[in-house]
């Protein structure tokens, strides 16, 4: 297999965008990690980030944003400026030049976040995020969007199962009432469903290892599929 991807790869002219979205606990930043190995195996260069975050101006506003050690807690339009702020600085520091150099983008979270937590979650105008998320953006968008889909119940339990040990404590957003973290996935199909061309919607209630198979044999027949003559 190796030596058909490396072939398709003529075809390609420049590197690949692809975000991951999902609700708290989905098992994005697990499968952006073996998506990236899975790749890295067939001789692609890639990139794994994330969001907030992905630069050093970015890390240091995820931090102020998920743990505030002074314990004054962003207003909405606060919080919604400094994701933007990062965001910004990430895709003209990182994303947009590791495309450019052929490499392959893979991204923990990315706009549609936005739209799910300041939007569907906050309760903040759709309209305006998405104005706003085109400025930060600067015409950016995903090749493919892959929605990590798992019910608010599955979520919770796996996010108290993450926390049990004490060693990770849960964020501001985990902490969210029960409400605020059904309307985030309402929010995140929607928009998949007005979306299809880029969204990729996974069941992640199933065992892993076969979530894994999913996606890969989407990224297979999306992006290695040979030409029509």
């Amino acid at each position: 297999m190796r030596e058909l991807f490396l072939e398709l790869k003529n075809f390609m002219e420049i590197g690949k965008f692809i975000t991951f979205e999902g609700p708290e606990g989905s098992g994005k930043s697990t499968h952006v990690k073996r998506l990236t190995q899975f790749l890295e195996d067939q001789g692609i260069d890639v990139v794994a980030t994330r969001e907030p975050g992905g630069t050093a101006l970015g890390e240091r506003i995820r931090n102020m944003i998920q743990h505030s050690a002074d314990e004054e807690i962003p207003v909405y339009r606060t919080e919604l400026l400094l994701f933007l702020a990062s965001r910004a600085q990430h895709v003209e520091q990182l994303i947009i030049p590791k495309i450019k150099a052929g490499s392959w983008v893979l991204c923990d979270r990315f706009y549609d976040s936005t739209m799910a937590y300041q939007g569907y979650g906050r309760g903040l105008d759709l309209q305006e995020l998405k104005r706003l998320n085109s400025f930060a953006v600067n015409g950016l968008n995903p090749d493919l969007t892959i929605l990590i889909d798992v019910s608010p119940e599955t979520s919770r339990k796996r996010l108290a199962h993450r926390h049990s040990s004490g060693e990770i404590k849960p964020d501001r957003i985990e902490k969210e009432e029960a409400e605020f973290h059904e309307r985030l996935r309402s929010g995140f199909l929607e928009m998949a469903e007005q979306e299809q061309d880029r969204f990729y919607v996974v069941n992640a209630e199933r065992d892993r290892h076969v979530v894994m198979e999913d996606i890969r044999s989407f990224i297979t027949n999306r992006f290695f599929s040979p030409p029509t003559p």
